[in-house]
């Protein structure tokens, strides 16, 4: 049996996801950023307050690891927590000032970092390529829900 990593779509995604993650957190590390930051600051970003199980879905991660995250994220002061209105057992995550302060720095690094990246492609390649990488996420997520519900 023989295993072609460059014939494999989940390696070579996996394999480039680890490169951009390597990439944007060199970018990142002097801001006092870590890569493990990115879903938050992205979901968070535009302003509105999300719970942390809102925050779990939209970076596609279990609950103890968005749990863990939000910890070091405080800890850090990146992000604040205030009780939900609409539900006594929840609180919502935002932003902090300092951690709004730094969501410049993170598009600098991501915008670098995707430049890079595309670079050899044309402009219509990258158009496509994004096209079919939406298409492909979309896949996947559904398959996750459907296995998710079960039979």
């Amino acid at each position: 049996m023989s295993l072609d990593r460059l014939r494999s779509a989940g390696y070579m995604t996996n394999w480039a996801a680890r490169l951009f993650a390597l990439a944007i957190e060199q970018r990142l590390k002097p801001h006092g950023l870590a890569t493990a930051h990115l879903p938050v600051l992205f979901a968070l970003a535009e302003g509105a307050a999300l719970s942390q199980k809102a925050l779990a879905a939209a970076a596609a991660v279990e609950q103890p690891t968005m749990a863990a995250t939000l910890n070091r994220m405080e800890r850090d002061g990146l992000i604040a927590r205030s009780p939900d209105p609409a539900d006594r057992r929840s609180s919502l995550v935002s932003l902090t000032p300092a951690a709004r302060d730094k969501l410049d720095a993170v598009r600098q690094a991501t915008e670098a970092v995707n430049a890079l990246a595309l670079a050899d492609l044309h402009e219509d390649e990258r158009a496509t390529f994004l096209d079919q990488l939406g298409r492909v996420v979309a896949a996947l997520e559904q398959d996750t829900a459907r296995r998710k519900r079960g039979p």
